[in-house]
């Protein structure tokens, strides 16, 4: 029943957004998902990435039939494309991707159809979270869309303002990936592009063993990710900002206040909204890379050693590409890094059993996110009149939240029992 409800509210949030879409003149989730089974789709990698996640429920066996199927299906569009001179042009799409998304609904139709009871509601769940993990990419276009269309002012100088507290680090930073020449950009730009990817990995690590046990573990990294995509863009409604690259930098064109990014940092003065233009998405507050790039963290601490370093790897390029391409402020990072762990600490809280700890951390998490957005849009002038004050307290304020995080889960995961000593045998008379 939870399964189900949870179902419909998701199909009737996508059926939203599609209307929504359509309005603006746009197709919605459901057209693109759907136009991927048959035309060139732009989420090839991701397709794959969700079928390796459906995966995990399946035996070995399984799992060598469905990807056997999926690069068939793939090597026999593609060869229809090469032959008709049909092939995606670059940045129309990826030449694979069908074969993937086609074995994942035809997973779903055996799981209906062939098995029953246990079984088929196991398949039906990865099945789930292979498609939801797609839908989640579209689901995210689409309302970066409608911010763009809705949002028509930006606080952008507000959170330039606020962000000198730190001492302006995309500008810093944004010095440093230019130096670095097009390797650097490019490594940054592929660990961008492909956090969900990265995300896949760690998650099917964490949920090896559900073919196994045929059930899926109380809490894991897709839960994290789907709540922060669903929960941060209405945060994006309420806090328009495009970001420095847009607001001050080359990419924001006439409706940039400046093009001084990252070579100048803008003068201080009295901050007020500005005008931009309806294409550019209000996706900056916070920051929902940095805020899934610290779930990836947080989850692979407790993989092998290889895991960890991978995650601290993508957290830290993350953090970087965030800012060192202008698209979003210090500000924003820190404000993301609270958003997580008050919604990771909520989650894993709902699946143990709330308890005091448990609300005390989501409380306090809480509490620190809506001061920080309150002081952006108040108090940016005196944070950037007094950055010696209010920068160390943003750190400590997103520290006390990272502390909180730390001891309240230290307490909740389970302690290894010490090892019994055996006892000494009485010696033989």
């Amino acid at each position: 029943m939870v399964w189900s409800a949870v179902g419909v509210v998701a199909l009737g949030f996508l059926i939203a957004l599609e209307a929504a879409a359509r309005h603006y003149g746009e197709p919605g989730p459901l057209t693109n998902q759907v136009r991927e089974i048959a035309f060139p789709p732009k989420s090839g990698f991701l397709l794959y990435a969700g079928l390796g996640l459906m995966a995990v429920v399946l035996t070995w066996r399984e799992r060598l039939v469905a990807f056997g199927a999926a690069l068939g299906i793939d090597l026999v569009v593609l060869a229809v494309r090469w032959a008709t001179g049909t092939l995606p042009a670059v940045g129309e799409g990826h030449p694979f991707g069908n074969g993937a998304l086609c074995v994942v609904l035809a997973c779903a139709v055996v799981a209906v159809t062939r098995r029953t009871g246990a079984e088929r509601l196991l398949l039906l769940k990865g099945v789930g979270l292979a498609l939801l993990l797609v839908a989640g990419r579209k689901t995210g276009d689409t309302w970066l869309l409608i911010t763009s269309k809705t949002q028509p002012q930006v606080l952008d100088p507000y959170v330039a303002t606020a962000d000198k507290a730190l001492g302006n680090p995309s500008w810093v930073v944004g010095r440093i990936v230019d130096a670095t020449g097009p390797v650097g950009a490019h490594v940054l730009d592929y660990v961008y592009v492909q956090l969900a990817v990265a995300a896949v990995l760690v998650s099917v690590y964490q949920l090896r063993h559900v073919a196994a046990e045929r059930r899926f573990p109380s809490h894991h990294l897709v839960r994290t990710f789907l709540v922060i995509g669903l929960l941060g863009p209405g945060i994006y409604m309420i806090f328009p900002v495009v970001g420095p690259v847009f607001a001050y930098g080359p990419d924001g064109g006439h409706w940039a206040t400046a093009d001084i990014w990252p070579q100048t940092a803008p003068a201080l003065t009295a901050p007020h909204s500005i005008p931009f233009d309806g294409i550019t998405p209000r996706n900056c507050m916070p920051s929902l890379h940095t805020a899934w790039a610290t779930a990836l963290f947080i989850h692979s601490r407790r993989g092998p050693r290889l895991l960890r370093h991978a995650g601290t790897f993508w957290l830290v390029a993350t953090l970087g590409a965030t800012l060192g391409f202008g698209y979003h402020y210090g500000v924003d990072l820190v404000a993301g890094v609270v958003f997580t762990l008050t919604i990771e600490g909520a989650l894993r809280a709902a699946s143990r059993g709330w308890d005091r700890a448990g609300a005390r951390l989501v409380a306090h998490g809480a509490l620190v996110f809506t001061a920080l957005l309150l002081s952006y849009r108040f108090l940016p002038l005196e944070m950037a009149r007094h950055p010696w004050l209010y920068g160390p307290l943003l750190l400590a304020a997103m520290g006390s939240v990272i502390y909180g995080y730390l001891r309240t889960t230290r307490v909740w995961d389970p302690k290894p029992a010490p090892a019994l000593r055996p006892e000494p045998r009485p010696e033989m008379a």
